[in-house]
């Protein structure tokens, strides 16, 4: 197999295929349902359904404390039936909520924690395939505690657990730790590549 690159890579180059109906079928807090009509050279007539993120993207916070642990947050997720362990994440109250202030509002409310320093590190596509849901995620130093809210119904008091960075790793490793956000945080910290990032 060739590792040669044919023509650069371009992510916005047109479609090959045209949209020809779109009609939203839910409308959530969270996310709209669009059930969308397109037409194909190959295949002709086809339809999809896509989920759409309302006020703006979904934002992850990896907090470091000074001794160096991260704040894992345990959740009840009602669609997976099961408790996950994740960083402290969220979405926006309103349009005019911008990132960081979602980012500073949710390391706050889960763990207990305000930041001195709340710095971008990356951003990605959750499942392209069927949403547009986008993620941020931040990481926070220069932590001192703060009042944490309640959460949900779903997680009226949940617990968090202090880890350092190499038990966070392993618990990615052995399957403990699933979310995505969570995850990719994780390793990006255990690697190394935000160590650039001040306090």
């Amino acid at each position: 197999m060739s590792n040669e690159t044919y023509r650069p890579f371009d992510p916005w180059r047109p479609s090959p295929v045209k949209e020809i109906c779109r009609k939203q079928i839910v409308e959530s807090h969270y996310f709209n349902v669009d059930h969308v009509t397109y037409e194909s050279n190959q295949i002709g007539s086809f339809e999809r359904y896509f989920i759409h993120e309302n006020n703006g993207e979904t934002v992850g916070v990896i907090a470091l404390t000074d001794d160096g642990r991260v704040p894992l947050v345990e959740q009840y997720r009602l669609a997976n039936h099961r408790w996950t362990l994740e960083i402290p994440a969220g979405h926006a109250d309103s349009p005019a909520e911008r990132p960081m202030q979602v980012a500073a509002r949710k390391l706050a409310e889960e763990a207990g924690f305000e930041a001195r320093r709340l710095v971008q590190f990356t951003r990605f596509l959750n499942t392209p395939g069927y949403s547009t849901q986008h993620t941020s995620l931040f990481l926070a130093k220069g932590l001192t505690p703060a009042e944490r809210t309640d959460i949900g119904p779903e997680s009226p008091r949940s617990n968090v657990r202090l880890v350092d960075v190499e038990d966070a790793y392993q618990m990615v490793i052995n399957g403990t730790v699933v979310d995505a956000k969570s995850v990719i945080a994780i390793l990006r910290l255990h690697s190394g590549s935000l160590d650039h990032i001040d306090d």
